[in-house]
């Protein structure tokens, strides 16, 4: 059995128009609620062995933030570009070419990819999937090859909205 973590970035700021999208940092309710999710993700145990992360800067200071609380090493977070901006049959597909060493894996990344994901593995359409949202699915695959349509059930949903 396989598990996957999907955390959205936490809330991004607008507030430079010059920025592009890439390069836009988190804004005050995202530095606020991302020390609060990093802990959270840490005391639900949600610890992987290997964490994958967009380059884009909201979502590596998210990765950063989730990787310092759960004390993961340099070599379990890995940047891949192509998550940025990727729809979730991108996002399926680099999943899918994971290694199966890891049991549990990790994804720090945008929507709409990562909520169209989730429902694609599940089955369930989400209400919503926030920023600073974490989603962590059981996966009945033994091989991250097999992962499809259906194979995954929800065992946690949690974002900051919940706790206020």
């Amino acid at each position: 059995m396989k598990k996957l973590t999907l955390i959205r970035h936490a809330k991004s700021s607008w507030d430079d128009p010059s920025l592009n999208d890439f390069d836009r940092p988190l804004n005050k309710r995202g530095e606020r609620d991302l020390p609060a999710m990093a802990k959270r993700v840490r005391d639900f145990g949600l610890v992987p062995d290997y964490l994958l992360t967009s380059g884009a800067v909201r979502a590596l200071t998210t990765a950063r933030a989730v990787a310092d609380a759960l004390q993961l090493e340099p070599g379990q977070v890995k940047v891949e570009p192509e998550l940025y901006a990727c729809s979730s049959r991108e996002l399926l597909q680099q999943l899918q070419r994971q290694s199966d060493r890891w049991r549990h894996l990790m994804v720090v990344g945008h929507n709409p990819g990562l909520e169209n994901l989730a429902c694609y593995l599940t089955d369930e359409r989400l209400a919503k999937f926030p920023t600073a949202a974490v989603l962590h699915l059981h996966l009945h695959i033994t091989r991250w090859t097999d992962l499809a349509e259906s194979c995954g059930s929800v065992e946690l949903f949690d974002y900051p909205k919940l706790h206020r």
